[in-house]
Order: C-alpha cells, then structure tokens, then sequence
C-alpha cells in the first residue's frame, strides 16, 4: 500500500519489481487490497490509493445493506381477534411485535408486547375485547420498504423507541405486510459486519 500511495497510479509489474517478487505472487495480495477498498485498479494505468480509512470503508458497506438482505418473516393477526388469541400468538412465534390486517390482508394496525400488557392489567375479559381497541392505527405506524437502507431504518427504530417495523409493499388499496425488520435484524448485520460476511 506505501508504494501505491507513494507512486500511483503503479502497475501491477512495478510493484512486483520494487519487492522482488514475481507478479503472480502478487496478485492475490493486490486482489484482496482491490476488493477491500483500499486500492483501485485501471486496466491500463494501474493501481492507486483510493486514500479510505478502514471506519470509512465500514461506513460505505453500511450504507449499502437495503432491508431485503435482513427482514424476517412477518407475523399478522387479522384486526378482529381477540386480545387473548393475539397474546397466544406472540408467544407461539415468540415475537415482540405483531402486524395487525385487515380481511383484504392489508395493514391496519400493529401490536406491541407493551400494548398486550396494558390491555391485560386489570380485569377485562381478553377472550371478548378484539385487537382493533388497542393497537397503534394507521397513520401512526413507523413502516419501510425492502429497498430502504438499513443504516436509516435502524435511526427510524431508536428515534421512534420501538423494536420492529413493518416492510412493506404499497398496493392500490393500501399496504401489504412483506416482511418484518427488528432490533435482532439489526444485530444480526452488525454481527455479520464483524466478521466481514455480508450479503
């Protein structure tokens, strides 16, 4: 790398003659250092220091992951079962937040733990009360595509304090659940980030 920013734009022959090495011996190296983002190469004219710190080239692999390359599965419930059904399924999936649809399948509602609790203190008859009484309605739900970048839906989730979010796909009649991002998505990038296995 110190011969490339010292003499670049450098040919890969160069290189090898400055070491003593032969090119072929080379070319691994400078593979990894060209696909790392360190060093750039035109046919032609060579290699050159692209000048990126490693924080840098991070943040430029951050800010590529859309939200297709983590989103989950999404769990729904339709808007008129029960507080108590919906709790069952919470804990059958073992998730934290729930999507609530209408009978055209399209998103009306969502469903956090926090919500099932409050319904649950005091002495209401969960099995009678349906979920459309208590979850967050439409236009108050914090939701995003599978072409949105992660890095701005991870803000959405801090910034609104809540561990999911909705992908969804815009149709004539409104939104379709088509996947879910959470806060485990988001730690599951960040892991695969450290170990430099993304998608």
């Amino acid at each position: 790398m110190q011969i490339v920013k010292d003499h670049g734009p450098i040919t890969g022959e160069s290189i090898a003659e400055k070491l003593n090495l032969t090119r072929a011996t080379l070319r691994p190296d400078l593979a990894i250092l060209t696909m790392a983002g360190y060093l750039e190469a035109r046919p032609r004219v060579g290699y050159f220091y692209t000048g990126k710190t490693g924080s840098q080239l991070l943040a430029d692999k951050i800010k590529k992951i859309k939200v297709a390359d983590y989103q989950s599965i999404p769990v729904v419930v339709n808007e008129n079962v029960s507080v108590y059904d919906a709790i069952v399924t919470m804990f059958l999936e073992d998730v934290g937040t729930l999507f609530v649809v209408d009978d055209d399948s399209l998103l009306v509602g969502v469903l956090s733990r926090k919500d099932l609790l409050r319904a649950s203190i005091g002495k209401q008859e969960l099995r009678s009360i349906p979920v459309n009484i208590i979850m967050t309605r439409m236009p108050n739900i914090t939701m995003c595509y599978k072409d949105d970048l992660l890095i701005e839906v991870a803000e959405r989730l801090i910034e609104k304090q809540i561990d999911a979010m909705p992908v969804v796909k815009k149709t004539e009649k409104g939104y379709e659940v088509v996947g879910r991002i959470t806060k485990t998505n988001m730690t599951k990038a960040f892991v695969a980030l450290a170990k430099d296995d993304l998608i």
